[in-house]
């Protein structure tokens, strides 16, 4: 079986000939001969395997330092949290899977919990991944097999049976496959997701979230989840931050730039978000138009993707700018500020309103219909996203109409979900034999 070996460079996507859609999808049947589609369902881990736990202590490198331990708490809860933190892990074992070589834009990081809800330019609330820190272009195979396999952990960490697990998988992948065959044509691409059931916007954060003397605001301290550094702060940094937001202003368009100028910024503070990004810089900037008109800011440290090893590194010089690209490649409408710069210390940033009507999915309360209902919404958006940028017409030649693809991602997905739990034991005993330090949180 053909397998990825990493390249120079090649963040750019092959140009696809312009071949009759009916062609493109015989050439993707075609390849069932070579990459048969019941080979995806193999997962037998390599002799030569990583260490698990070496990985995750790998992946810890360039991270705040202090945050470290409050990650690998997060990691330590579950199966399934450790699952979402060891991104590297997984892109490691897919580089020994079957490829069928068809190119896409990925998500790189694409489980369940990484799809949500939130607003669009026009204010209007539609379902999307919403996580693209590791994308990258590469195989189309590595987005659906990790996503499979989040919904086995979301349906053992609810006590499912079996044979529920393996619905939850298969409904995932079936959703994928009949719906790439629907973004063949040019027409069905523009067609839009369906939309969520409607929502109004919710209460601002501005007065949770800030505090005010007199005329000034500032955000409020939520240690260690949300403080302001005692290096890192709007008043020992105030001209790098305004030099970076400079830099970050040019990336936007110009009528989300006239909407900037009206914001000038006034408070900076550190954040801890979610389970793998826990430890990389992520701040929160606080800009105020008028007393009552704020607008947050979420600073994110781009680093550079687990991916890159084993497809190649992006073309983008700054792994903001990769992240950007690929979220605008990837999304039916991205985040109305979403951009780019870079520090003084030569760290790579993007930027997006924080909270913008986003909404989580509460996984740990799903009954098996409502997982199986999620499973075919993540497995539509998965194909959406991919048809924006690959060619969903050889993709649907390959998957076809029967769901022997479907069956063997199931396989994977339990067989992988085991190998994430024999290395969540691997972990926790390092934790134990003090290997690593892991603070757990109240």
């Amino acid at each position: 079986m053909p397998k990825i070996t990493a390249k120079k460079r090649s963040g750019k996507r092959a140009a696809t000939p312009q071949r009759d859609a009916r062609d493109r999808y015989a050439a993707g049947k075609a390849l069932r001969a070579r990459v048969p589609r019941e080979a995806h369902g193999e997962w037998k881990p390599p002799r030569n395997r990583h260490d698990p736990v070496e990985l995750v202590i790998a992946s810890s490198k360039g991270r705040v330092p202090e945050l470290i331990p409050i990650r690998y708490g997060r990691m330590s809860a579950s199966p399934f949290t450790f699952y979402r933190g060891t991104a590297l892990n997984m892109a490691a074992d897919l580089a020994h899977t079957p490829v069928t070589g068809i190119r896409t834009q990925v998500c790189g990081d694409c489980h369940l919990m990484n799809f949500g809800g939130f607003a669009t330019p026009e204010r209007r609330v539609i379902f999307d991944i919403n996580d693209f820190d590791e994308t990258l272009p590469g195989p189309w195979e590595w987005d659906v097999k990790r996503l499979a396999a989040s919904f086995v952990h979301a349906a053992r960490s609810n006590g499912s049976s079996a044979a529920d697990e393996r619905d939850a998988a298969t409904e995932c992948v079936r959703s994928y496959r009949e719906h790439i065959a629907k973004y063949v044509t040019a027409a069905r691409l523009r067609k839009r997701l369906a939309k969520s059931a409607a929502h109004s916007v919710p209460d601002s954060d501005f007065p949770k979230m800030v505090e005010s003397s007199g005329a000034k605001f500032a955000i409020k301290d939520a240690a260690p989840l949300v403080y302001h550094d005692r290096e890192i702060n709007f008043i020992t940094e105030a001209g790098d931050i305004l030099k970076a937001l400079a830099s970050y202003r040019k990336s936007l368009q110009d009528d989300r730039r006239v909407l900037l100028d009206r914001y000038r910024p006034v408070d900076f503070a550190l954040k801890v978000v979610g389970v793998g990004s826990v430890g990389t810089f992520c701040g929160i900037l606080l800009m105020m138009a008028e007393d009552t008109d704020p607008l947050f800011l979420q600073v994110k440290e781009a680093r550079a993707s687990v991916l890159e090893p084993y497809v190649g590194e992006s073309v983008y010089a700054n792994h903001g700018q990769r992240i950007v690209t690929g979220q605008r490649l990837m999304q039916a409408a991205s985040d109305l500020f979403l951009g780019w710069t870079e520090g003084k210390r030569g760290r790579h940033f993007y930027l997006r309103q924080l909270r913008d009507m986003k909404m989580k999915p509460l996984v740990e309360v799903f009954d098996q219909t409502t997982l199986l209902d999620y499973a075919d919404l993540c497995g539509w958006t998965l194909a959406r996203a991919h048809a924006r940028s690959g060619d969903a017409a050889m993709i649907a030649g390959y998957l076809g109409k029967k769901d022997i693809f479907d069956r063997a991602i199931a396989r994977f997905a339990r067989r992988y979900a085991d190998q994430a739990e024999s290395d969540h034991a691997a972990f926790m005993n390092a934790i134990r034999k003090g290997r690593i330090k892991a603070q757990m949180e109240a």
